[in-house]
């Protein structure tokens, strides 16, 4: 990682931070020390996170690479998508407005509801007996 980075960002989804570092380059993306198709092995997951790349069409413009801690595979690739449109409109405010079009400068404040005392889960309660 020679080159100091442009811009520095942090998105957040469930219970995933995800700490995005953008630097010029070729479109090289590293998560966590590993390459981007080996970190998020289906398409789905992997569009998700680049897709503010795409919207502005600078997916050849930058290297990319992110840090990661917490939650699953999907809060993570959702984090991830946050802070990449953080770092992009922090670099050019020109893309602001086709990125909140498109809903990705939007925190997902949806978490895990925390569980009750007397109940399993967060609502389910133990069945009731009659007799």
């Amino acid at each position: 990682m020679g080159s100091k980075p442009l811009t520095q960002t942090t998105g957040r989804r469930k219970s995933a931070v995800s700490r995005v570092r953008l630097r010029p380059g070729s479109g090289k993306v590293t998560v966590n020390g590993r390459t981007f198709a080996e970190y998020f092995p289906t398409a789905i997951h992997r569009n998700n996170a680049t897709e503010a790349l795409r919207i502005t069409e600078q997916l050849q413009t930058y290297d990319v690479d992110v840090d990661i801690i917490g939650g699953g595979i999907s809060g993570q690739s959702g984090a991830m998508r946050l802070a990449v449109a953080r770092s992009l409109v922090e670099l050019d405010p020109e893309c602001r407005p086709a990125l909140k079009r498109a809903g990705l400068l939007a925190r997902d404040s949806r978490k895990k509801e925390s569980k009750k005392y007397g109940l399993k889960k967060a609502r389910k309660a133990p069945q009731y007996t009659k007799r």
